[in-house]
């Protein structure tokens, strides 16, 4: 069942809805819940990707433990048997797609780290040359190979495109200090699961990330490098000079494409094929980054 609004849990205090996810407000906690709804152009899409909640928040978890010594993150745990009992009754529903987190002060500021040229930066570099006000060397393809990862920080939207900002932007918004700290992060945790994925077969082309700060500490929250947050591209089949194939929704975003749809209301259905191959993606990218066969 996608629960896509999670009518049944009325009586919790939600915190906010995003588009993929409902967070809910248990005091000194947090309950992330996701939902099998997936957007693309900045819509959210009528129909759900069955199972894509639980396979995004399991990725995560993942990551949260795989990470632990790189950086402290706001995780506490998703098994249900440690919740709060007000939450027991609720079991079959938030199962596998939960975490309980530590609240945080958000910092308001995507953290993007790109180890190849795709998306909005390959956009920015092919008409200016560099991406975020960092030059890049001339001659470069669409998914080349950057000669060392960048941190290419963008605004937070609430809703809408995040708009990408020099790091001098970063700075003057939330400090030198803390910006300089966050960059420094952000390149660490993206080399440890770029060296870790790639023998397993995935090129990490870039990812974001999302922090906060609890009693002045940098913690990593959110949720991380999961498909929706990251390029994941199969290694055998990479080739500069072109887009990849990907673990991710951009699969989505080519049917959607492919229909002429003008990205505006009404938001088309997708059909059942092209909900099936996209939840098979989603699987592929947490059997590749887990390890695991089943959920």
């Amino acid at each position: 069942m996608a629960h896509a609004d999670f009518e049944e849990l009325k009586d919790l205090k939600l915190f906010k809805k995003g588009k993929v996810r409902n967070v809910y407000d248990l005091g000194d906690k947090l309950l992330f819940l996701a939902s099998d709804r997936i957007s693309a152009f900045d819509y959210i899409l009528p129909t759900p990707i069955t199972d894509k909640g639980k396979i995004l928040t399991q990725i995560s978890v993942f990551w949260f433990n795989f990470l632990k010594d790189t950086v402290k993150n706001h995780y506490l745990t998703g098994n249900c048997e440690e919740y709060p009992e007000e939450l027991k009754k609720y079991k079959e529903i938030i199962e596998k797609r939960s975490m309980l987190v530590k609240k945080t002060n958000v910092i308001p500021i995507e953290c993007v780290v790109r180890g190849y040229l795709s998306g909005s930066g390959w956009k920015e570099y092919s008409s200016n040359g560099s991406v975020c006000g960092i030059e890049l060397p001339k001659g470069l393809k669409e998914s080349s190979k950057l000669e060392e990862p960048i941190f290419t920080p963008s605004t937070k939207a609430e809703s809408g495109h995040d708009e990408n900002i020099s790091f001098e932007v970063m700075k003057k918004s939330i400090g030198a200090e803390l910006s300089e700290r966050v960059k420094i992060k952000s390149l660490s945790i993206y080399k440890a699961a770029r060296d870790y994925l790639l023998p397993k077969g995935i090129i990490l082309a870039d990812t974001k990330f999302e922090f906060g700060l609890n009693d002045g500490e940098l913690i990593l929250i959110d949720e991380v490098m999961t498909p929706d947050s990251s390029r994941f591209w199969p290694a055998n089949d990479y080739e500069a000079g072109r887009s990849q194939k990907s673990y991710d929704k951009q699969y989505v975003r080519d049917y959607l494409e492919s229909i002429n749809w003008e990205k505006q209301p009404p938001v088309p259905e997708l059909p059942d094929e092209i909900v099936e191959n996209t939840r098979k993606k989603y699987m592929q990218a947490f059997s590749l980054v887990t390890g695991k066969e089943e959920l």
